[in-house]
């Protein structure tokens, strides 16, 4: 009988040992280049949505620290509680919604529609709600969506050449060179290869940024009927639809079987606890988990966990220093952030098309649900995952009906 492979193994829990046992240099690099693609990717977005609300500059700092624990908390313990590489984010679509939303409406009131939204989350695991919506989801559909969702950043290291072609050939080459030669540290190497030739070319400048920690600010919320129904419930079902649910199709892409109830419960609680601190919205993270959940990661699905523990300490670092760590992220060029997102990503794009199209009754489905999740459209406010995964479904009910 032939042996499971160790990717089947994801699906198997691994004995409750210590977790220091199973850190490796390739997992913490993962945890960090996780962090830098989730800050990085979306941080100014944050600055946007806490400016429309009319925060003043110490309500923005509080915004990334509340938002910066969270995510290290939650990241870290459900990390260590699963053994699953579980990463949390703030919901980008969520925060771009609100920085057109929120002019106009008072403080006190937004932080009134994150707590509701962040009630509605929490219900949707506790009930179970959501659970039961995942097992009418086939693989092929959850990996093509994952697949979709990081196409952008896979062209993107090659559009990037066009510009400032130099930094991500040479990184792209230490990968290349590294997946030969030492592939457990392959991303690493990348890493560091584009770190020393910025600093050669003088490209980042570490001058001005200040290294004072962020301090929570509390605002009393307040409840307006009209600010519940036009953002807590829009910020609800934007969370859900395109942050939660490919989140957690992400994980199974990846081979990993988790009780997505339970994560929803914790990240709507620990979105309940922070909302007045400007915690808008923490919800399971797809883009930098799948960082985490690749070969690159550890070649042992079992102990790609502690990538997620690694994210968590560096996400909770952040918190503490966001504006510190805002402004070295900002120090660094774009071609070196673009470049280092999309090579860390590759292995699993490569992955998540390999299982999209693996059964053929599937495929016109998945191409489906792959080019519309990765055509960013945004129709009705809502981003193109939850449209992609839609349109999947329907084209896999018509075309192979008994699936």
């Amino acid at each position: 009988m032939e042996a499971p492979s160790s990717e089947e193994h994801a699906t198997s829990p691994r004995p409750h040992n210590s977790a220091w046992r199973d850190v490796s240099l390739s997992t913490v690099t993962a945890g960090f280049v996780a962090v830098v693609i989730g800050y990085t990717s979306s941080a100014a977005i944050i600055f946007q949505a806490a400016e429309a609300s009319g925060a003043s500059a110490a309500q923005i700092s509080s915004w990334l620290w509340a938002l910066g624990i969270g995510m290290g908390v939650t990241s870290f313990g459900l990390s260590l509680r699963y053994r699953m590489p579980m990463l949390t984010a703030w919901s980008t679509p969520g925060a771009a919604f609100l920085a057109t939303s929120l002019p106009g409406i008072p403080l006190d009131e937004a932080i009134g529609a994150f707590l509701f939204s962040a009630l509605l989350i929490t219900l949707c695991g506790v009930t179970g709600l959501f659970d039961r919506l995942m097992r009418y989801i086939p693989g092929a559909i959850a990996a093509a969506m994952l697949a979709g969702i990081l196409l952008r950043f896979g062209l993107g290291l090659f559009n990037v050449i066009e510009t400032q072609w130099l930094i991500p050939l040479v990184m792209l080459a230490a990968w290349i060179a590294g997946r030969r030669l030492w592939p457990t540290l392959a991303v690493p190497g990348v890493l560091v290869t584009g770190l020393g030739l910025a600093f050669a070319q003088g490209q980042i400048n570490l001058n001005d940024i200040p290294l004072t920690p962020a301090m929570p600010v509390f605002t009393a919320p307040a409840f307006s009927l009209t600010t519940l129904i036009g953002v807590g419930i829009p910020l609800f079902i934007i969370t859900m639809a395109t942050q939660n649910l490919p989140g957690v199709a992400v994980l199974r892409a990846a081979g990993y079987q988790p009780d997505s109830s339970p994560l929803i419960s914790w990240t709507g609680g620990a979105s309940l606890l922070l909302a007045p601190f400007g915690g808008f919205a923490l919800n399971m993270a797809a883009i930098s988990a799948a960082v985490c959940i690749g070969p690159d990661a550890h070649a042992d699905p079992r102990r790609r966990y502690t990538a997620g523990m690694a994210a968590g300490i560096f996400y909770t670092i952040m918190g503490i220093f966001g504006a510190t760590v805002t402004g070295v992220f900002n120090a660094l060029p774009s071609a070196l952030v673009i470049a280092l997102a999309g090579i860390a990503l590759l292995g699993t794009l490569a992955g998540g098309l390999a299982s999209a199209f693996a059964d053929s009754r599937h495929r016109d489905a998945a191409i489906v649900t792959f080019l519309l999740t990765g055509s960013g459209i945004t129709l009705l406010g809502i981003a193109g995952p939850f449209w992609g995964l839609i349109a999947g479904l329907i084209t896999l009910k018509l075309t192979a009906p008994n699936q």
